[in-house]
């Protein structure tokens, strides 16, 4: 029998058309996300670690509920940040605050602010967001990695060019190099291997600073699970006037 995300994949590849279908890099891209998210519809309950000079600075707990259509809600866990929330549709972004009723639009470039931006780790959709072409062929830490470079294809994209480079023969992400609009590059991501019932999986996602190469940010996805949550709750209006502590 198919999984709930084989059906979602066989769904994808049907919607972006036949041609498309049989493009190698789209092919690959399905199969890298496929990695991270393993439902079209899901609860990823996240641990955000920042480290300066190694050291540990800060933790951030968020509750990430995603559904097809680049649509996601993220809910802020750690004490300091209760009550806050971050709503996405599509090239759409709001933050809503706890002592206030009102959302505040806010812009791509915004929610990607901070070390640990709400951006990294509830949006970086390489199937949905980004076309590329191949690149070359070369093996990182003993594995034949394929480059991939990546152009942002929503003007919501996180990042307007990706480096990508994945495992040759399982498409497993190993490394991307994160670039804005600027042409600058903004921080490079290393992939770690684990499993999660019986399949591999991204464990955790680590990110290094460009500019402040001290700082890091290490994000562990400690459970993905299918969930699907009400259309109100992807509503600012009705956000703002919810808790979701129970989320």
């Amino acid at each position: 029998m198919f999984s709930l995300f084989k059906l979602w994949l066989l769904g994808s590849l049907f919607s972006i058309g036949f041609a498309q279908a049989n493009d190698e890099v789209t092919l690959r891209l399905l199969e890298a996300d496929s990695y991270r998210l393993q439902s079209s519809s899901a609860k990823i309950v996240t641990q955000v670690s920042q480290f300066e000079k190694q050291t540990l600075k800060k933790k951030h707990y968020y509750n990430v509920y995603i559904r097809p259509e680049r649509e996601s809600l993220v809910v802020f866990k750690a004490q300091s940040e209760l009550g806050q929330k971050m709503l996405m549709l599509g090239d759409n972004y709001w933050l809503l605050m706890p002592n206030s009723r009102r959302p505040i639009r806010i812009t791509p470039m915004q929610k990607l602010l901070g070390e640990a931006s709400v951006g990294d780790v509830s949006t970086l959709t390489w199937s949905e967001d980004y076309q590329g072409e191949l690149g070359e062929t070369k093996h990182i830490k003993g594995v034949a990695a394929i480059h991939l470079k990546l152009e942002a294809k929503t003007s919501g994209a996180s990042y307007q060019k990706i480096d990508l480079w994945l495992a040759q023969d399982s498409n497993f992400p190993l490394q991307a190099d994160l670039y804005l609009k600027s042409g600058k590059l903004a921080k490079q991501a290393y992939f770690e291997q684990g499993q999660r019932q019986g399949r591999a999986v991204v464990k955790t996602m680590t990110l290094v600073d460009s500019i402040q190469t001290s700082k890091s940010t290490v994000i562990n996805y400690q459970s993905v699970e299918p969930h699907s949550l009400a259309d109100k709750y992807y509503n600012p209006a009705y956000l703002s006037k919810q808790s979701l502590e129970q989320l």
